[in-house]
């Protein structure tokens, strides 16, 4: 991330998109801050093992040291959102008490963030222990202040996904051909594809407002970019199949 300076001050921005910053510490908030921006990420891990590879600090200490960068961003004006490392499973400690998460989550909430975004950093998580996950978080965060953020390493991205969106959470991260992934997460690949969110939402007949046909062209471009093949499955499905985004949608719909 050294070049994150870079980044921030040569990007062309658009009104109505967010571009938050990732940031580590106080300094790092500092630095950041002098590239105008308007929000910012805090990321605590949800197990000790993480957390001292990821922050080489314990959970405690990490959470100490984002305290101080969010009380210093409300105080600036500069909205603060938390994610959640690891919400699941480590890969170093293994499975993680739901309880754990409520507790991050509830410190993150009370520390002004405006919404917590639940990371299965290394995609362990099913459909089963994601509806546990969230029934010890609802305890403490009501769903308008949660988001998902599921990886697709075993393939479960999707259908943890629906078990979060039974709960009332409506928002959800996701990477155009599924890119991303994690240093410390050795096999860990990235986040689910934004274009088969698109596409299930638009067979649960829900309006997302975004063609996917665009989506599709976006995808196939950085994929080329990158000289690697995309991770969504709806790209490479639909191909040039469809030129018109409403014959995506019966499609999904299964509507004749």
């Amino acid at each position: 991330m050294s070049d994150g300076v870079d980044v921030m001050t040569n990007l062309k921005r658009k009104n109505g998109v967010n571009y938050p910053v990732l940031i580590p510490n106080l300094k790092g908030y500092h630095t950041a801050k002098k590239c105008n921006i308007e929000e910012i990420a805090i990321f605590p891990a949800g197990s000790e093992g993480f957390s001292q590879k990821n922050l080489n600090c314990s959970v405690e200490e990490g959470l100490s040291r984002f305290k101080e960068v969010a009380d210093q961003a409300v105080k600036d004006g500069i909205r603060v959102r938390g994610y959640i490392s690891c919400v699941v499973g480590c890969p170093y400690d293994g499975p993680i008490n739901p309880k754990n998460i409520a507790k991050i989550t509830e410190d993150l909430l009370t520390m002004g963030c405006y919404e917590v975004s639940l990371g299965d950093t290394i995609g362990v998580g099913t459909a089963a222990s994601v509806r546990r996950l969230l029934h010890e978080v609802l305890h403490v965060a009501k769903p308008k202040h949660l988001a998902l953020h599921f990886h697709d390493t075993y393939g479960q991205g999707l259908a943890n996904l629906v078990a979060g969106l039974e709960f009332g959470i409506t928002t959800v991260d996701s990477s155009i051909s599924g890119l991303g992934g994690c240093p410390y997460a050795r096999g860990a690949s990235g986040n689910i594809s934004t274009e088969d969110l698109v596409y299930l939402l638009y067979g649960l007949g829900v309006n997302t407002h975004i063609e996917l046909t665009k989506l599709i062209e976006a995808g196939r471009f950085i994929s080329n970019f990158l000289g690697k093949p995309t991770d969504s499955r709806v790209n490479r499905a639909i191909g040039d199949r469809f030129k018109d985004n409403k014959d995506i949608i019966r499609m999904a719909k299964c509507d004749s």
